[in-house]
């Protein structure tokens, strides 16, 4: 058992590393192709025939490229496709999936809070949902792709509301950032796997069979690269989001993921309009910290401010000798030691997640903001409330930590 454990630890393990060097890849080629795009000089006359030039120099060397609006006259040789970052992405993130959420669908998957669904019936819901999020997208975009972008980017927006709204009625709040986060990175993937490297792959089959290409397909390529550099910024956001609480374990986590979105489209379009050489839109960070302010208050984040200068031995102290310190160290005791111990007993733990052990007294008072945080002030530990921690318990909490830092 102990053997079966550990390897499916260190399968996890790599797979997430796998996903992290795959998506680092492809979020880095796909933000300098399109700043490369925007910063081209298109005022010049080329002999070559292409749309336009840039010289960059980097690691010691020169640069010269040029960009064809839609394909050189002849074939060049040593094509080189820049596809598959976005499919090991996909595939080592689907992965995950499978093994922390759906595997673990007890755990982070799913919360009878939220919503009384059986295993079978989270993972099928999570796997439509990703199929639709593609079919819906796809749709608008065919309707729309002659139409104003602007539109186009709106109509988009509106769905992501919509699914964040009804990822946070179904799902664990865990789970429901994370699932926002899969839903738009499998429409960035699906958009190279299905539209933008099939319309190259017709450009080439049109130049090597001497045949003038048809500009549609770049348009149309062109359109689904620049959605994919937009949802780059919020799709890193919903990812890391289940590491802090706050952005996930409240009551307003649907809105919290729609102004994610709000803030992707306004940093990235201080760095397109900055390489495109239309200025530096600094409003743009005026309105992004706006928002992630907004973030913030709709999480109750002010009122978690630690005070720096106490020493965390000081601190442990302090609330160890707080009124309801008792009360809570029960609480603790009969609802998160299980987990959280030197030897876990709830079945398929080996050891105490992130080393967080919460069995003594000492231990207790010095994780007092985390338990706070993620037991008081948020619902997010026991996973999915899998160890019945009462809202009386929680607010017994919140007493004993407000009475301790006298806030």
């Amino acid at each position: 058992m102990y053997d079966l454990a550990a390897i499916g630890a260190w399968i996890e393990f790599a797979v997430r590393w796998l996903h992290v060097i795959t998506g680092i890849a492809w979020i880095g080629s796909s933000f300098y192709f399109i700043a490369l795009d925007l910063g081209l000089h298109r005022d010049r006359n080329l002999a070559s025939g292409a749309d336009g030039e840039e010289w960059q120099v980097h690691g010691g060397g020169f640069y010269h490229i040029q960009k064809y609006l839609v394909a050189p006259e002849n074939m060049p040789d040593g094509l080189i496709w820049h596809k598959w970052q976005s499919y090991w992405t996909w595939i080592s993130g689907f992965i995950l999936l499978v093994l922390v959420y759906y595997l673990g669908a007890e755990f982070y998957l799913l919360d009878p809070a939220v919503a009384d669904l059986a295993a079978w019936q989270g993972i099928g819901l999570s796997l439509a949902s990703l199929a639709f999020g593609w079919l819906v997208y796809n749709t608008l975009c065919r309707v729309f792709v002659d139409a104003d972008q602007t539109v186009l980017m709106l109509a988009l927006f509106g769905v992501l509301v919509m699914m964040s709204y009804f990822y946070s009625s179904v799902f664990s709040g865990r789970a429901a950032m994370l699932h926002l986060g899969a839903f738009t990175a499998t429409i960035m993937s699906a958009n190279v796997f299905m539209i933008i490297i099939p319309n190259q792959k017709i450009v080439v089959a049109d130049l090597i069979a001497g045949r003038t290409p048809d500009a549609r397909y770049g348009k149309i390529a062109k359109q689904r690269s620049t959605h994919n550099n937009y949802l780059t910024l919020p799709v890193i956001f919903l990812m890391l989001s289940n590491h802090y609480p706050l952005a996930f374990a409240t009551e307003y986590t649907w809105i919290i993921a729609s102004l994610v979105f709000l803030m992707g489209v306004s940093i990235r379009h201080y760095f397109n309009s900055m390489h495109a050489r239309q200025g530096h839109p600094h409003w743009t960070w005026a309105v992004t910290v706006l928002l992630f302010i907004g973030i913030m208050w709709l999480s109750t984040a002010p009122m978690f401010r630690a005070d720096a200068q106490e020493t965390a031995q000081g601190a442990a102290l302090r609330f160890a000798e707080a009124p309801g310190f008792e009360e809570v160290h029960d609480i603790v005791l009969g609802r998160c030691s299980m987990c959280h111990a030197e030897e876990p007993v709830w079945e398929g733990l080996l050891w105490a997640p992130k080393g967080v052990r919460l069995e003594t007294e000492h231990q207790i008072a010095g994780q007092a903001r985390a338990i706070y945080l993620q037991s008081g002030a948020s619902h997010a530990m026991p996973p999915a409330n899998l160890s019945y921690m009462e809202e009386a318990e929680r607010d017994q909490i919140v007493r004993w930590y407000h009475a301790a830092t006298g806030r």
